[in-house]
């Protein structure tokens, strides 16, 4: 296992990164970002066996797909600091003819995308794709992919859902941030999910509910689980309990930050709340 205090070192890095990003162009998805910040940092950091270098095939090496491309700061800023290309780009989030768009694109090249995403509803179905080309490579790997709650509202997810047992694909782990937040309000008042859990396991999946969805070691501990009991015909999926915002008292908890960037007071008060790294601004 990685430094655990280094991977929260980085982990407030990130959430830096996300504020900084958003703030500079007054656009984006602080939120969800936020609130995955610690996912992403334990998956790419921990957890993911990657090689150097990107290739968009992925052979012989774990791949990660991410469906709910809004929060597209945090998997920008992840990317940068892992080495796929270099963070000061990260100052060009959002602007005109920059590689990172609000939402993640692939004509764009940018190394660590696979797909485009934003269009809600569809990386696990990309995600059971990919499972069923490694299998039929002889690929052993882990295919990942993380997708918000709100976006199980996109019918499509609920066809992947019952696909994958089905097609006796392994190593497929989906992680469902699990913030009872969507842009409109709390999912339970938009559209209640129900019984999560109970859904999935009808579908076949082992599931792992993860209640510290915002603790690093705890996510790396069930994402070990997950890949130990991942097998074909059983899917694991990890209901990840996070919080939106977190790290940024005024925005932990709120569905109002989804897709809103602070000011430049606000900006102010949650980077004092974030100290500076040693790894360093962009």
């Amino acid at each position: 296992m990685a430094d655990i205090q280094e991977l929260k070192t980085l982990a407030t890095q990130i959430r830096r990164d996300i504020l900084r990003m958003v703030h500079g162009v007054q656009s984006g998805h602080p939120g969800g970002s936020l609130g995955c910040t610690d996912f992403f940092v334990a998956l790419y950091f921990d957890i993911m066996k990657r090689k150097d270098g990107f290739d968009i095939n992925g052979i012989g090496e774990d791949i990660f797909f991410l469906s709910n491309g809004h929060i597209s700061p945090v998997f920008y800023s992840t990317l940068a600091r892992a080495g796929y290309f270099d963070v000061k780009e990260l100052g060009t989030f959002r602007k005109l003819n920059s590689r990172l768009q609000g939402h993640p694109t692939t004509h764009e090249h940018l190394p660590g995308i696979r797909i485009a995403s934003g269009s809600l509803g569809q990386g696990t179905s990309v995600a059971v794709g990919a499972a069923l080309a490694k299998k039929a490579n002889g690929d052993d790997s882990y295919v990942y992919v993380l997708t918000g709650d709100g976006e199980l509202n996109e019918g499509q997810n609920w066809e992947a859902f019952m696909s994958a047992p089905n097609l006796d694909i392994q190593k497929l782990i989906l992680t469902i941030d699990w913030n009872g937040q969507q842009i409109d309000g709390p999912t339970k008042e938009v559209m209640d999910l129900g019984d999560l859990k109970a859904k999935l396991e009808a579908f076949k999946w082992q599931v792992l509910i993860l209640e510290e969805g915002n603790d690093i070691e705890a996510i790396i501990k069930t994402l070990n689980h997950a890949k130990q009991i991942a097998q074909p015909g059983k899917p694991v999926a990890i209901l990840l309990k996070s919080v939106m915002g977190k790290g940024v008292d005024f925005m932990e908890g709120h569905h109002e930050w989804h897709g809103t960037a602070p000011n430049d007071e606000q900006l102010a008060s949650a980077l004092n709340q974030l100290p500076i790294t040693a790894f360093g601004d962009y």
